[in-house]
């Protein structure tokens, strides 16, 4: 058995005698009866996660792709936790080739949980290492799907002083009119998050900007 095929075997075996169906119906009503869940609180998801991987050797780019998407294949959303974790986790061993698989587990039964997590800490840091991917970003902000352009959004919310400042204003601007709550919501975390270091800027863009209240109200927050 190869690794990517172990780990899913193991995370089964794991996870799913730890469920509880009520705390399941809870989980489940929170994300509006979108998903099914084992009903598996967080903490013990984590706990569950390294008895999953214990022992096991760190994987290549084509492991960590499998290990993804058997992931998504099973019904219940901690499997897409566990996915999610386990990206973020080995992304430093993947090329841009990763991005496609990516896209694939963005647009794939979409909500913020998920893709968040995906946008980032599994696209953000290969667009910082790959600079050639903002093309992409850039192509994603300005299509019709809503998940996409919210990745492209916030796939440097963890960039800091290293925030691309002219391609984020650039992105909000472009989506500032978007009349969707998970846009306009993104819109005001980015600016939020790229405040910590840059305030005066962000002050000076949101001034002139035609942001929703929304954004507006997210990105001044700690201003």
């Amino acid at each position: 058995m190869d690794l990517a095929a172990t780990i899913l075997h193991r995370l089964v075996d794991v996870f799913a005698p730890a469920g509880d169906p009520a705390r399941a119906a809870s989980m489940s009503a929170y994300m509006r009866d979108q998903f099914p869940f084992l009903g598996i609180p967080g903490p013990r998801q984590k706990s569950l996660g390294r008895e999953v991987l214990a022992g096991l050797p760190a994987p290549d780019e084509a492991a960590v792709r499998a290990v993804a998407r058997g992931c998504w294949a099973l019904p219940e959303r901690e499997y897409r936790y566990f996915g999610c974790g386990y990206l973020r986790r080995y992304v430093k061993v993947c090329s841009p080739d990763l991005v496609p698989a990516a896209r694939e587990l963005i647009v794939t039964g979409p909500w913020w949980d998920t893709v968040d997590v995906l946008a980032a800490h599994v696209v953000g840091p290969l667009v910082l290492r790959y600079p050639p991917l903002v093309a992409t970003m850039d192509a994603w902000v300005a299509g019709e799907d809503i998940w996409l352009a919210r990745t492209a959004l916030l796939h440097q919310l963890t960039y800091k002083g290293r925030t691309d400042a002219a391609r984020l204003f650039d992105y909000c601007l472009r989506q500032a009119g978007h009349r969707d709550f998970f846009i306009r919501k993104a819109i005001g975390w980015a600016l939020r998050e790229y405040a910590w270091t840059e305030p005066a800027a962000v002050r000076e863009f949101v001034a002139g900007a035609p942001l929703s209240g929304l954004s507006r109200r997210e990105a001044l927050k700690n201003v």
